[in-house]
């Protein structure tokens, strides 16, 4: 339909996305950024508005050289990150920014979430830590690439937070829940014990498995 903004069902669940990272406890305020891609072209959440004030028409949209191609807000100064990983990752369709609380601490040791619960295969065989850079740069945003890698849909940024991609922005969030259910559970097992890690056999299955679970449940 002529005059119709371009991504209006990626605006939409950015839209959708942000007021989900309140009700899941992954963020407070306007902390964290959301964004879903169509092609070479991701919306994004924008900057510094609260969650519950976005509407679809404040989502802005940027292409994959981080130019906004649409939209009268600012997006999230963590865009460059976002376009990083959508240009590095041909299967990334979403990216979810969160500062949860149990992953973001082991964020802080500067300590990866190893697999001491099935559920860590969600996103690969253990949850790695990006190196600290300032929020924002594209410096923060490659080591994100490069933590991520092609075989892990989550990792940690010390002292800051956490990045989770999927297929879609709901594949995303699902894995930014059960990040930070992993590290909780590792982090209540670890103040009573020392936890059981699970093997990397085991941790192939579960890969296999979840992959073939979550196509079905397209």
């Amino acid at each position: 339909m002529s005059g119709e903004r371009p991504l209006g069902s990626e605006r939409r669940a950015v839209s959708q996305l942000g007021p989900e990272l309140l009700e899941q406890d992954l963020t407070r305020g306007s902390g964290g950024n959301v964004s879903v891609r169509n092609g070479d072209r991701f919306a994004i959440s924008p900057s510094g508005i609260s969650y519950e004030e976005i509407t679809s028409e404040m989502v802005p949209v940027v292409d994959l050289e981080g130019t906004l191609v649409s939209g009268e807000y600012e997006p999230s100064n963590e865009m460059p990150m976002h376009r990083l990983i959508y240009e590095h990752r041909d299967d990334v369709g979403g990216v979810v920014h969160t500062h949860s609380p149990y992953a973001s601490t082991f964020a802080s040791l500067g300590e990866a979430i190893p697999a001491s619960h099935y559920l860590i295969a969600y996103a690969g065989k253990e949850i790695p830590v990006a190196g600290y850079e300032p929020p924002g740069t594209e410096a923060l945003g490659e080591l994100a690439v490069d933590a991520l890698g092609a075989d892990h849909d989550a990792c940690l940024l010390q002292n800051h937070g956490v990045i989770a991609v999927g297929e879609d922005g709901a594949a995303a969030l699902e894995t930014a829940v059960m990040v930070e259910y992993c590290a909780r559970i590792h982090y209540q097992a670890s103040a009573i014990g020392d936890p059981v890690i699970m093997d990397d056999d085991d941790l192939e299955y579960l890969l296999e498995m979840f992959g073939t679970y979550r196509q079905k449940g397209k």
